[in-house]
């Protein structure tokens, strides 16, 4: 969970610049270059799209519609099919999924990955890097494997990283099926993208981690509270730890008629045409431990 430093430290207004592009991205993970551009010129940055391009690559983000030079596979990597649209999720360790966030520090910037239970949003593994090379993601992906078995479905992006034959061969000699979201489909991936904003908002926004060990100790503290204290409403108002020990356990439980997919669009108000036919990767029957009069 510990990497070094950053060799090289970018330069203040790199920092501020990259700082901007992920808070605004958090908010709107479907922002590509163009509506960036517009957000930053409207803060006053005077920067130019093959810019914030450069920086939106740095740290790993696309929007729903990237341009030809954002998130690009790697040429040499098998891509799998995308196999979660129309999917009922109904039990834990049914569907994991991964991905890779970017996290500033006071002076310079590491990666996070995560490994997340669809069904019971369980954080199962974490890894931080200040690369963005893929074997920070094959060790939290054998972290989770090791700790939990395997699921039968594992989602990802066209991610280099998670292309790779390095950590496509761990899941295939698992006989774990891939499933690799459409290209620029940052909804496909929509639990983590949630873990994200969720993480950022509560904890990395508002304590501003000066190095990477506070940082990690931080993230220690903020992932057991996220598993075994946080409540979420598309849970029951359960916590992720109650509901996958209570399924994995075969207690009973309630299914919510609606789809997480659908609150979130219901809380935010933003159902355009658009985000509906993005927002459908999967049908999602969500638990509920027990039941609030």
């Amino acid at each position: 969970m510990y990497a070094p430093p950053l060799v090289k430290e970018p330069d203040a207004l790199t920092l501020l610049l990259m700082a901007a592009i992920d808070a605004e991205y958090t908010r709107h993970p479907f922002f590509g270059s163009r509506r960036m551009l517009v957000f930053l010129v409207g803060l006053g940055h005077l920067v130019n799209r093959k810019r914030i391009q450069r920086l939106m690559c740095i740290l790993g983000l696309a929007g729903m519609a990237p341009g030809p030079d954002t998130s690009r596979p790697h040429p040499e990597h098998k891509i799998y099919p995308y196999l979660l649209r129309g999917l009922a999720v109904v039990r834990p360790n049914q569907v994991w999924s991964t991905d890779i966030t970017y996290i500033r520090l006071d002076r310079g910037f590491v990666y996070l990955a995560a490994v997340i239970d669809w069904y019971s949003r369980k954080v199962l593994a974490w890894r931080l890097s200040n690369t963005l090379d893929s074997s920070f993601c094959v060790d939290c992906l054998e972290e989770a494997l090791q700790k939990y078995g395997k699921p039968e479905i594992f989602n990802t992006d066209q991610g280099c990283q998670f292309t790779s034959e390095a950590f496509t061969s761990v899941l295939i000699a698992q006989g774990v099926a891939i499933s690799m979201d459409g290209r620029g489909r940052a909804l496909d991936n929509i639990f983590v993208e949630r873990l994200w904003r969720s993480l950022k908002y509560e904890d990395i926004y508002l304590k501003s981690y000066a190095s990477v060990p506070q940082l990690t100790q931080g993230l220690v503290e903020y992932f057991e509270f996220y598993n075994t204290e946080r409540m979420h409403q598309s849970l029951g108002n359960s916590t992720p730890e109650t509901v996958y020990r209570t399924a994995c356990g075969g207690g009973a439980m309630i299914v919510d008629k609606y789809s997480l997919i659908e609150k979130s669009q219901a809380e935010t108000g933003k159902d355009s045409g658009q985000r509906r036919a993005a927002a459908r990767p999967a049908t999602i029957l969500n638990p509920a431990p027990f039941c609030l009069d």
